[in-house]
């Protein structure tokens, strides 16, 4: 009974196709970054409108937001779909993929939703790329409903288990005092030697920092002219560790660091964090043995070498649904020789060898999902 459902799931994905890679390269042609997925999100849900669910856009407040909805079964599975892109790269992590194949599952498990007793939802999250937004739609209520969270990740290659370091994203702002650099230095209080000494200090600090933190950012603004002390100085800046416990241990080493710059110079500092913090994932083993299976079925290969599975660790706001229900978030390979957020990795994204991930990550979703309501309704 299972493999005939399994089979109507790969057909009703198959019927689906120019749908699917419609919508894929639509993505990737107008790209949009966080939280202005405005047409992004209208599209991945009117293709789904079209498709029979009933859909709720914006969803709990959240403009670009939305939730799709087919079938009334006691096991509610929810695909989970990202459309923001990367500013000034497009869709260089695939997200166009990642919206196709979370609505190929969907379509393809909703044809046999009620022979299994599904639910099956599709819930469109805004700003992963830094704006927390599935951490938005968890403090609104989302999720909560759901019985088993996927969707699957473009890479360069396959692997299924995602260990992705929790994340905190901080803007920082130095403010000073400007001054004729050659005629008055000394009226002047110079926010960009603020940055600098914070970044210095950070240089240093990493020497001591476990194995597995990160510290990185880019200073987004740092003066306006040569001969003018700069008044005010911007950037962007991310601490990841393995767990959010070290996360929040390692935010205050890396704050010292910014407040060094602000009491060597005079400058204020004010750190904004620009969204809620990212967890570490906590991947459910048994969907994730069933992922691989049903991949495997599919052509899909594993061996890929543990020091070219690194995007791996890539943080996710999908950590933090992971948390509160079972989920899996499964990397799939496009080829190539370029990785996440290089500019080749947008190109990667689409055309002969993308749509054919496409068609494999929304089949090996949907069969999993299927294995999974299986085993525990």
């Amino acid at each position: 009974m299972s493999e005939s459902l399994k089979d109507q799931i790969a057909a009703r994905i198959a019927e689906a196709d120019d749908d699917l890679v419609g919508l894929s390269n639509w993505l990737h042609e107008n790209p949009e970054t966080a939280w202005a997925e405005h047409r992004s999100s209208a599209s991945v849900a009117e293709v789904l409108a079209q498709h029979g669910f009933a859909i709720e856009h914006p969803y709990l407040g959240l403009e670009t937001a939305f939730r799709a909805t087919l079938g009334d079964g006691p096991f509610a599975v929810g695909f989970l779909a990202e459309y923001d892109a990367l500013p000034g790269l497009g869709h260089a992590c695939g997200h166009n993929l990642i919206s196709a194949m979370s609505v190929g599952g969907a379509l393809g498990l909703a044809q046999v939703a009620e022979d299994a007793g599904i639910t099956v939802e599709v819930i469109g999250t805004p700003a992963e790329e830094g704006g927390g937004g599935k951490v938005e739609l968890i403090e609104r209520g989302a999720f909560t409903e759901l019985d088993f969270a996927l969707m699957a990740h473009p890479a360069p290659e396959d692997f299924a288990d995602a260990q992705p370091l929790a994340v905190t994203h901080w803007h920082i702002a130095y403010s000073g005092r400007a001054a004729h650099a050659g005629a008055y230095p000394e009226r002047g209080i110079n926010a960009n030697d603020a940055f600098v000494i914070a970044q210095t200090a950070i240089g240093m600090l990493r020497q001591q920092l476990p194995a597995g933190v990160r510290v990185h950012g880019v200073q987004t603004r740092g003066g306006e002219a040569p001969n003018a002390i700069p008044a005010e100085t911007e950037g962007r800046w991310y601490v990841r560790a393995e767990t959010t416990a070290l996360l929040i241990e390692t935010e205050e080493r890396v704050r010292r660091c910014f407040e060094a710059g602000a009491l060597a110079t005079g400058a204020e500092l004010t750190i904004t964090p620009e969204s809620g913090r990212y967890s570490e994932m906590r991947a459910d083993a048994e969907a994730l043995a069933f992922y691989t299976q049903n991949a495997r079925a599919l052509g899909r290969v594993f061996d890929v070498a543990p020091e070219d599975a690194s995007m791996n660790r890539a943080s996710t706001d999908m950590g933090n649904v992971s948390q509160i229900v079972n989920a899996i978030h499964p990397f799939i390979g496009v080829g190539g020789e370029f990785s996440n957020h290089q500019p080749g990795f947008a190109d990667a994204c689409v055309g002969p060898l993308a749509e054919q991930t496409l068609r494999d990550g929304a089949t090996a979703l949907a069969w999993t999902a299927l294995d999974v309501a299986r085993h525990r309704a």
